[in-house]
């Protein structure tokens, strides 16, 4: 219908509904699952009438036949390639690993596909705050992003993120046009 679309993509069990529900407030909107591989089609959640949460299948591993893991593939190739209402896509890594080649392929095509892209460091909780800075500088080396790219620490367990989050959604839609 034309409304702005807003997508999250990341590795298999990264957080990514787990994001979703906390930005919304709810749990179980999004299905979780300590399974790999729970989000298995492109979720659209209307978000008041006025925007879409895209809620995409992880890459990476999961326990689903071959043939099914390539054609989520193509689909999310060419949802994030071609969909004109796509404003933004929020990467999800996971914050205590360093990116994996495949988290680095994603961000490469993201910048191919010329689509606003936010890092957001799942998992933050799980760090010691001495390690909190190490790893930021380690994703955004291992990503090739400037010292000043916003990367955004996310915990869904403390809601850490999730304001900044909304702030970068509402700076998007009110933006220039």
């Amino acid at each position: 219908d034309g409304r702005p679309e807003f997508a999250f993509a990341g590795r298999s069990n990264v957080g990514k509904s787990t994001l979703l529900n906390a930005l919304m407030g709810r749990k179980g909107l999004a299905k979780t699952s300590s399974t790999p591989g729970k989000t298995q089609t492109l979720n659209f959640f209307d978000i008041n009438s006025q925007i879409y949460f895209v809620d995409l299948p992880g890459y990476g591993y999961a326990k689903v036949p071959k043939d099914l893991k390539a054609q989520w593939n193509r689909v999310m190739l060419d949802y994030l390639r071609n969909r004109k209402e796509l404003c933004m896509v929020a990467a999800l890594i996971d914050a205590r690993h360093k990116p994996t080649e495949l988290d680095i392929q994603m961000i490469d095509l993201l910048d191919d596909a010329e689509k606003p892209t936010l890092i957001v460091a799942t998992k933050i909780d799980k760090l010691k705050r001495g390690q909190r800075a190490k790893q930021m500088k380690l994703i955004r080396e291992s990503l090739g992003l400037d010292e000043d790219a916003l990367v955004l620490p996310f915990s869904g367990v403390s809601g850490e993120g999730v304001r900044e989050l909304w702030q970068v959604i509402d700076d998007i839609l009110t933006g220039p046009i």
